[in-house]
């Protein structure tokens, strides 16, 4: 099942992909939730699928404007250097367990929205990454069990800003409109075994980047148990789990992101994420 955040005349909706339309859920399930986020916690996955599964679509997925798979999140954690042909082109030693850092909220963009290059540099990197999103909450979860707390998956692209990164990793990860996600949240039943699918990245088209998310480093579910130890894990958590080589600053010359530019990170059995490069005003 694909579940998804969107707006239909300028009202924030949620629902479920059911072909080329979507079933919308407010309104229609017994907590009441208002968005994607509160369905989540209220525990609602087989309800949505229910639902879905009895009523024809409420709109065409042309008719809507897709908002963040999880607009609201009460987290995104991202791991850093997290594929070893990643740490290769970039002269980085493996770290010895995750290396996270923390993303804001007003970073994410929805499928067909705009990344936004800042206007204080031209040195905007782009990194497709395979992310999972949490579904059950918990501290000290065993990395046995970690993908029983997961709802699905979807895709993400760590915009970073290369030369404000060299001074802070928060500071090259956090300008506003910088982290597309989405297009849609694909549920665990479908992806039974995450390490199966690939990821690609396109820039105008052109593959850029390209991997088996069995090369990570450490794989899902150990960066959730990881995670789950120094934070409490709730519903509705982002949880990005790195990127593979092709970044524009390991190559040379860099191939930076440029308005204009359209970006696709694409991961089989997900789904394609497509956003467009524009210039800070």
């Amino acid at each position: 099942m694909k579940l998804a955040s969107y707006t239909v005349a300028g009202k924030p909706s949620f629902g479920v992909v059911t072909g080329e339309g979507v079933v919308t859920m407010n309104g229609r399930l017994k907590s009441g939730a208002a968005t994607l986020l509160e369905a989540l916690q209220a525990n609602a996955i087989d309800e949505m699928r229910a639902i879905a599964a009895a009523a024809k679509p409420d709109h065409t997925l042309s008719g809507i404007r897709f908002l963040p798979a999880i607009p609201d999140p009460q987290k995104i954690l991202c791991a850093g250097i997290n594929y070893r042909s990643h740490a290769a082109e970039v002269g980085r030693e493996l770290p010895k367990q995750p290396s996270m850092f923390i993303r804001f909220t007003d970073t994410l963009v929805g499928h067909e929205g705009n990344m936004i290059r800042p206007k204080l540099s031209d040195n905007f990197d782009l990194e497709g990454e395979f992310t999972a999103i949490i579904g059950k909450g918990g501290r000290h979860i065993p990395i046995e069990r970690a993908l029983d707390h997961v709802a699905g998956y979807t895709c993400f692209v760590d915009g970073s800003v290369r030369d404000y990164q060299k001074f802070s990793v928060t500071s090259g990860k956090n300008w506003p409109g910088t982290g597309p996600l989405g297009p849609w949240i694909v549920t665990t039943d479908e992806i039974p075994d995450p390490a199966k699918l690939t990821l690609t990245t396109r820039l105008n088209g052109q593959q850029v980047q390209q991997s088996g998310i069995d090369q990570m480093i450490y794989p899902v579910q150990q960066i959730i148990s990881f995670c789950s130890d120094f934070t409490e894990l709730h519903p509705g958590d982002v949880i990005a789990t790195g990127t593979p080589e092709g970044v524009a600053h390991g190559r040379k010359p860099p191939l930076w992101m440029k308005p204009g530019d359209v970006l696709e990170a694409e991961i089989s059995g997900i789904g394609t994420l497509r956003t467009h490069i524009v210039q800070e005003q």
